[in-house]
């Protein structure tokens, strides 16, 4: 009976990786990770003046906006919005944007 080594440490990043991927969450967790990398996803202009809030399942994505002018403005662009968030490959896409006021 050969007797079995300790398993060889893992990285952090690959422990939580195969945490995600055990509990199903994997995919909805990199979907969400359009909330911090909005800035970069939109560009500077579009993040100084709306801030996602969550995103569903379904692919859609809450964003809250600074005023009335640029919901309207961005609800005109949101093709190319989504466009240029959907470009990050093997991510669950976003299909919507439901934009809202934001509340201060």
């Amino acid at each position: 009976m050969s007797r079995r080594g300790p398993d060889k440490p893992k990285r952090i990043s690959e422990a939580i990786a195969q945490f995600l991927s055990d509990a199903g969450i994997a995919a909805r967790v990199e979907q969400a990770r359009v909330i911090p990398e909005w800035a970069d996803l939109v560009g500077a202009d579009i993040a100084r003046v709306a801030e996602p809030q969550a995103v569903t399942s379904d692919g859609t994505l809450f964003v809250a906006v600074r005023s009335h002018g640029w919901m309207s403005e961005l609800s005109l662009m949101e093709p190319q919005v989504i466009a240029a968030i959907n470009r990050v490959p093997g991510r669950t896409p976003i299909r919507r944007i439901h934009w809202r006021l934001r509340r201060d």
